[in-house]
């Protein structure tokens, strides 16, 4: 990345949250319990705990969203089933085969705007259960969600309420990732809360690599008696971290005075910003997400010329002749560099509209 250019390409690129940054200094020379067992993890499950209204909840502290995934699916499902998820989702595709890996299938299902809705889990569960051959085939054995989506997109509680009783109706836990969701709660059309993810999902999991924290993820289990053994699972998997405090004084940070739920506040503002000045320069929007995602829409020229001032994700290939990119905010997002980007951009569509002004007086 050049240091001339402004970074807008994902949202774990930052370090920590200064609350994160100064706690562990202040403990950095304490002697403490491994293995999660310290007074700091503790403190950090109960105010999970309480964030969520499950008191009784499970809660693991693990060190990233693939590892966390892994562990979980392959915590959850027998030997023979596999895992339900949207086309899109991160297991199905950015995660290296991690799942199979692990000796489970993904059973990827057609997404809209990154989301599965109920009527289409209950038809693939229904299509198995229907063919006189399933026994050879992939037993579906959980559902795989994430709030936001890859594109940024919300699941509303209504949504979330009808996959949740079609899981249940069909014994499928119901696993929701949460790499984003301090971005997700942030945002002014969420209608989703940590306690509504406690009532209405068997696992999910808080992100905080990605929402203010160094690495690390909060799994919660609401009823514990879903996954047996949970921690010898995870110590199996290489999973659990020798100084387990590191990642419980991070979490006891994001989870005082309200800070996870704040964190993403900006990067939302932020990420409208911007989404209006694409919008305004005449940018076709790939989905409107009303997180810290902006996909849009450009050609090749575009995207060499934002390509000299701004540093983004290639997201896909839309047609022959355009691609997909993508702009994120984070927590840690300057007001100074936003505007900067706008400024960028509605200079490069103002040459643009000249130069076809030109072109066309010259015809």
């Amino acid at each position: 990345m050049s240091d001339n250019k402004l970074f807008f390409v994902s949202d774990y690129m930052e370090g920590a949250h200064p609350n994160i940054l100064n706690r562990l200094c202040e403990t950095n020379y304490e002697h403490t319990d491994g293995y999660g067992l310290d007074q700091y993890s503790t403190s950090a499950i109960e105010r999970i705990r309480e964030a969520c209204e499950c008191p009784g909840a499970e809660v693991k502290l693990l060190v990233g969203g693939t590892q966390t995934n892994a562990v979980v699916i392959d915590a959850i499902l027998r030997s023979y089933q596999g895992v339900i998820a949207p086309d899109s989702g991160h297991i199905a595709i950015h995660e290296a085969g991690a799942i199979e890996r692990g000796g489970h299938k993904v059973l990827a299902i057609p997404s809209l705007q990154g989301k599965i809705s109920a009527e289409q889990v209950e038809n693939y569960v229904r299509d198995f259960e229907e063919d006189d051959n399933h026994d050879h085939i992939v037993m579906p054995g959980m559902v795989y969600i994430s709030q936001p989506t890859e594109f940024g997109t919300l699941y509303s509680r209504k949504e979330l309420e009808e996959l949740s009783e079609v899981c249940h109706r069909y014994h499928l836990p119901l696993y929701l990732d949460g790499a984003r969701l301090a971005y997700a709660l942030a945002s002014n059309e969420n209608d989703i809360t940590l306690p509504d993810l406690a009532r209405l999902c068997d696992v999910f999991y808080i992100g905080g690599t990605k929402c203010g924290a160094l690495f690390g993820e909060a799994v919660v289990i609401p009823d514990p008696g879903l996954i047996p053994h949970f921690f010898p699972i995870i110590k199996q998997h290489g999973a659990l971290l020798a100084k387990g405090r590191i990642l419980g004084i991070q979490f006891d940070e994001l989870f005082k005075d309200d800070l996870y739920k704040e964190i993403g506040e900006s990067a939302i503002a932020y990420a409208l910003r911007i989404k209006e000045c694409l919008k305004e320069q005449g940018f076709s929007l790939f989905y409107d997400s009303p997180t810290n995602q902006i996909l849009f829409i450009v050609d090749k020229e575009q995207m060499e010329q934002i390509g000299t001032f701004a540093e983004y994700s290639f997201m896909e290939k839309y047609d022959e002749k355009h691609a997909v990119i993508r702009f994120a905010t984070s927590w840690a997002t300057r007001e100074e560099d936003v505007e900067m980007l706008i400024g960028h951009l509605s200079s490069m569509r103002k040459k643009q509209d000249q130069q076809m002004k030109e072109t066309g007086e010259g015809l």
